[in-house]
């Protein structure tokens, strides 16, 4: 019998307050508490209480046979423990029926898993301890900030001891392949990967009241027919969404309340389903075959990566100034400061800096503050600024910063002499590096470019020539280019990889001459 999975993501983050720059040095706190408190207070008026009520309805009626998971960010959590306490109660009346899983996640639904392992852990740690102190179940499935995924990330999940975890069933990644089947993760197939079908989640989640879209009106009835036109041989249909998508994405005039009212008895009535909880799927289910994702995708936007949060030099300079603080933070113990430094790493800081206003427009400005992606980037770097500035005045420094302080003053204390010596050595054994590599030392910068620019440059960059440079270059570089790559530039670069065989020195050091003499104006 095929199974279905409901998951469910709940997420408010604590939005920033207008912070000018003569905020600075005085005004510590940074959070509009008038617009969470109403954000908040209104999205559990309109979706988390009436979508919950119905939950427990649905379980009362059809007893083990319904079931649904959730994840619940640890800012979520603090924001309704502030504003509406009684969603808290409504939950554990759901996780007592026994029909509801919770899954782990970051605390602060932050970017970790892209930049710092031991950060990515220690939220992971802190919002498991958080769910089993308010449910009384410690989390054994894993979802990550915004079903953010890699085959890297899902060897530090496989490190923390999950065996299972959710992530998008992306096309430009699954190819033919369905993502209605239990997969394995390409580096630790002990790693169960379930995939979103995203096609039937976003026909829920974003087309429901489209009365534009060809299938308007979608009812019970029509749903559980399309599932059961789908191909018998599969094992799983995985239905992913945000929670708001009940009461506040689509409005109860919409009919979704009664929509879901009615979808279980549907389903359960043609006898080719059951519903599961991704736990439950783990036990039951085998995998049919290792899922590659080299480069990191996601469940936003149509192109299904990230670049969402990381997409624009904007979004580079608040990420990697926020987390170049964290050797300082690690040895912090004032617990405002760790307050801070959680709410600061929510990834919604960086989504309202995101310049994709196109086809995803109108999602990127749902529950946005700002009137502007410049206008979300300054405000959260005048708050960094000031963030930084306690950091170094109450962080004690690491033992590395220590060390490097030392070796400074001793450097004060050599000869000129001793210092011209080597200037000139140095300066030598550059000419030598030089001298018998000029190319690929120029070529291998590119990895020192941001995104933005890596992006500029691959225009002015033809396949044949990108292909030569890469071969047998780092995979440090490898990973910085590709992920930059268009469509459409990514699908000629495979499709010369397949056709030539052999790529001789010659053409490797020309081509790397051609993209190094590119590469040089942006350090000029």
């Amino acid at each position: 019998m095929k199974s279905i999975c409901f998951y469910f993501q709940v997420h408010q983050p604590f939005r920033l307050k207008t912070y000018r720059f003569f905020n600075m040095g005085h005004d510590h706190y940074y959070y509009n508490d008038f617009e969470n408190s109403h954000i908040m207070s209104r999205v559990a008026q309109k979706s988390y209480l009436p979508m919950n009520d119905l939950l427990l309805k649905l379980f009362k009626k059809h007893g083990k046979d319904f079931k649904v998971a959730f994840s619940l960010t640890g800012h979520a959590i603090e924001q309704l423990e502030l504003y509406a306490p009684e969603v808290i109660q409504s939950f554990k009346k759901l996780a007592d029926t026994g029909n509801v899983e919770f899954l782990a996640e970051t605390y602060a639904h932050s970017l970790a898993s892209l930049r710092s392992k031991d950060e990515f852990f220690k939220q992971v740690e802190l919002h498991s301890n958080k769910i089993e102190s308010l449910f009384g179940v410690r989390p054994t499935t894993f979802r990550n900030t915004e079903l953010i995924y890699s085959d890297e990330i899902g060897s530090l999940i496989h490190e923390m001891g999950y065996s299972l975890m959710l992530t998008e069933g992306a096309k430009h990644v699954l190819g033919w392949k369905s993502p209605n089947f239990m997969y394995c993760n390409a580096r630790e197939p002990k790693l169960k990967i379930l995939l979103k079908n995203h096609t039937l989640s976003d026909d829920i989640a974003f087309r429901f009241s489209n009365h534009g879209w060809s299938e308007w009106p979608l009812t019970a009835e029509k749903f559980t027919d399309w599932l059961s036109s789908l191909d018998k041989n599969e094992d799983v249909i995985n239905l992913f969404m945000d929670y708001e998508t009940f009461g506040e994405h689509q409005w109860r005039e919409t009919g979704i309340f009664d929509f879901m009212a009615a979808l279980p008895a549907k389903i359960l009535k043609t006898k080719k389903f059951k519903f599961s909880t991704p736990a439950e799927l783990g036990k039951e289910l085998q995998t049919i075959a290792p899922i590659h994702v080299p480069y990191p995708i996601s469940w936003a936007d149509e192109e299904r990566d990230i670049t969402a949060w990381l997409g624009n030099e904007m979004q580079d300079e608040a990420f990697n100034k926020l987390y170049d603080l964290e050797p300082k933070i690690k040895n912090c113990d004032n617990q405002e400061i760790l307050t801070d430094w959680y709410r600061l790493q929510n990834s919604d800081h960086f989504y309202y800096m995101c310049t994709k206003w196109f086809s995803d427009g109108d999602v990127h400005k749902y529950f946005n503050p700002y009137n502007s992606p410049y206008e979300a980037f300054i405000n959260y770097m005048n708050v960094l600024s000031d963030f930084t500035m306690r950091v170094e005045e109450n962080c004690q420094k690491s033992d590395s910063e220590k060390i490097i302080e030392k070796v400074d003053e001793l450097s004060k204390d050599i000869s000129t002499a001793a210092k011209k010596a080597v200037k000139n050595t140095r300066k030598k054994v550059q000419d030598i590096i030089a001298t018998n590599k000029p190319d690929s030392a120029s070529f291998d910068r590119i990895k020192e470019l941001s995104n933005a620019k890596i992006k500029t440059l691959l225009k002015e960059i033809d396949a044949e020539n990108l292909l030569y440079a890469l071969q047998d270059a780092t995979d440090e570089v490898r990973d910085k280019v590709l992920p930059n790559l268009t469509k459409t530039a990514k699908a000629e670069y495979d499709r010369l990889s397949e056709g030539i065989k052999k790529i001789r020195k010659s053409d490797i050091a020309k081509s790397r001459k051609i993209i190094a003499e590119k590469i040089s104006r942006f350090f000029s």
